[in-house]
């Protein structure tokens, strides 16, 4: 058997990136001669096993043949006969079609170490469009190589145009999309994943909520980019730079403003009740989506509470404690830190706002620190009982908020 280096690890060790994970291809073998060799088997669709000592995943080389619509709609193919280069010509880009043998030999019968010199994202057959979930992992790997100068090449584009078109990506099920999105969120650059989406005009079938803010109007002298679609690229780009990597500020950046696209026409380019506007197509984005519980929630929460945050200093005591509250912030801190960090990329992610100072932030966590110091104790000594003691602790909650108010 000829076993090769494959993928992902190939593709990053030419662009002189660390390399995480590294996958194999087995080529002339049968599963009887992987079992023979001490290898374990854990493939359903198609034969792979883990390596004995490394846990790497080897996987004999093999074709496929489209059977239906969507994901799941492949045969595949493995035997003894099946060469490198027609594993190979199965896979999404030719920049991931790269394979190397043990003497360092690399076999690249698609051109993917040119594309990599030119940075180029191409797809290697026509039988990209067989699988949809390839537009999501090419708009994900744009976000992750923008940094690097990667783009779309105009041909693959065209294509992820027609997939779109003719009805592909409608084939697509919740759990892929979120699982790439999730992904994307978490890269150096997550508004282009937003970008490329909707240059193929996928972005209308999948998130369309997100779709319809471009094009919608803000008021300049707050918003000097003015298009709310370009202002959400913005505050994406300004959450990957405050929290590399976290998908969770991510997708509250990405839904935060979905109810300026309800605004009445007669209103604009005013925004007024905007947080409140956008709860509903939060809910439904998240539902649609089967987006994790704590990410649906959080993305509420920004979305209805993020202008708040904004004028913490103008709040009355009681309106932040309220604040506290509906994040869970009292006994979970770590939620304030979630929340305020995608209520300063919205601030920063404006034309010319991109190092703008957040005072609210440092004001609305030593409101939270003195509202939690608040303790049981002295009303439970006091002979107080049941709601009293809670009622009793609200006030004095309060009273500790005027008193950080007073401070400033």
């Amino acid at each position: 058997m000829d076993i090769y280096l494959v993928g992902g690890a190939v593709r990053d060790k030419l662009l002189g990136r660390p390399v995480v994970d590294r996958d194999w291809v087995v080529v002339g073998a049968t599963p009887e001669d992987m079992l023979a060799a001490g290898y374990k088997p854990v493939g359903k669709d198609f034969p792979v096993f883990l390596h004995g000592d490394t846990k790497e995943e080897y996987a004999l080389a093999r074709t496929e043949r489209k059977t239906g619509r969507g994901y799941h709609g492949f045969a595949f193919h493995a035997d003894p006969s099946v060469t490198v280069e027609q594993d190979l010509e199965r896979r999404d880009l030719t920049i991931n079609a790269i394979a190397e043998a043990d003497d360092g030999h690399l076999v690249d019968p698609f051109g993917g170490v040119g594309d990599i010199e030119t940075r180029t994202l191409r797809h290697v057959s026509p039988a990209f469009a067989e699988d949809p979930v390839r537009l999501l992992r090419v708009a994900r790997f744009a976000a992750r190589y923008a940094p690097l100068g990667f783009t779309v090449a105009d041909e693959t584009m065209a294509l992820m145009r027609r997939m779109v078109d003719d009805g592909e990506i409608d084939h697509l099920v919740p759990e892929r999309v979120w699982a790439e999105t999730r992904k994307a969120l978490a890269e150096p650059m997550p508004q282009v994943f937003v970008q490329v989406l909707r240059e193929s005009g996928a972005l209308r079938v999948l998130f369309p909520e997100v779709d319809a803010l471009y094009g919608v109007p803000q008021r300049p002298e707050f918003h000097p980019e003015v298009d709310t679609g370009i202002h959400v690229e913005l505050v994406l780009q300004a959450a990957a730079k405050l929290a590399p990597g976290d998908a969770l500020v991510g997708w509250c950046a990405l839904t935060h403003d979905l109810g300026k696209a309800l605004t009445p026409a007669d209103v604009l380019p005013r925004h007024i009740m905007h947080e409140q506007r956008g709860v509903a197509p939060v809910r439904a984005l998240s539902a649609r989506l089967k987006v994790p519980t704590d990410y649906a929630a959080m993305a509420e929460i920004v979305c209805r509470q993020h202008l708040n945050a904004h004028m913490a200093f103008e709040l009355r005591p009681a309106t932040v404690l309220k604040l506290l509250e509906d994040l869970g912030a009292l006994r979970r801190p770590e939620r304030l830190e979630t929340f305020l960090l995608a209520c300063i990329a919205d601030k920063r992610g404006r034309l010319g706002s991109d190092e703008a100072d957040y005072p609210q932030a440092d004001y609305l966590r030593a409101c939270r620190d003195a509202a939690a110091a608040v303790s049981s104790k002295p009303f439970v000594d006091e002979g107080l009982q049941g709601p009293a003691i809670g009622e009793a602790m609200k006030r004095a909650q309060v009273t500790a908020i005027a008193g950080i108010k007073t401070h400033l």
